[in-house]
C-alpha cells in the first residue's frame, strides 16, 4: 500500500470494522423484534427476512479512465488502458451503484487461483436531518 496522506487518514483498524459490522447486525436484530413495520401492520421480522433475500449487484472498482471516442474506437486486443489509480491504492466496493466500502485486493487462502477484497474501510451513510 502507498503511504499517501489520504490512505493514512482512511485506515480503520480491524476492531473498528468488526464493531461497525456488529452494530449493523444489532440494528437488524432490533428491527426483527419490532412488532410493526412503520404502521403498515406487517411484522418487522417478516420484512427483514424478505429484505435479506433481495439480491444486490456488488462491483469492485479498480479505477476508471476518460478518453475520447477516437481512442476508444482504436482499442484492440493487447491495448492498455491507464486507470486513475495506482498499484496498492484501495479499490471501491459498490452495491447497486453506491460505494459502501473500500478495500485491498488479496489472494483467497482457500483457493490461490482466485482473488478477493479485504475491507479496509466501511463507508458510513450521512444521516439526514
Amino acid at each position: 500500500m502507498s503511504n499517501s496522506t489520504a490512505e493514512q487518514a482512511f485506515d480503520p483498524s480491524e476492531e473498528q470494522l468488526d464493531r461497525a459490522i456488529e452494530e449493523l447486525r444489532g440494528v437488524l436484530k432490533d428491527e426483527e423484534r419490532r412488532p410493526e413495520a412503520g404502521g403498515r401492520g406487517m411484522p418487522q421480522g417478516a420484512n427483514v427476512s424478505v429484505i435479506m433475500d433481495i439480491p444486490v449487484d456488488v462491483q469492485i472498482v479498480l479505477g476508471s479512465a476518460v478518453m475520447p471516442v477516437s481512442e476508444l474506437m482504436a482499442l484492440q486486443k493487447g491495448s492498455t488502458v491507464a486507470l486513475d489509480r495506482r498499484i496498492g491504492e484501495a479499490v471501491d466496493v459498490m452495491v447497486n451503484g453506491r460505494m459502501i466500502a473500500r478495500g485491498e485486493i488479496t489472494v483467497l487462502e482457500s483457493d490461490s487461483s482466485r482473488f478477493g477484497i479485504r475491507l479496509t474501510e466501511v463507508v458510513t451513510a450521512a444521516k439526514s436531518a
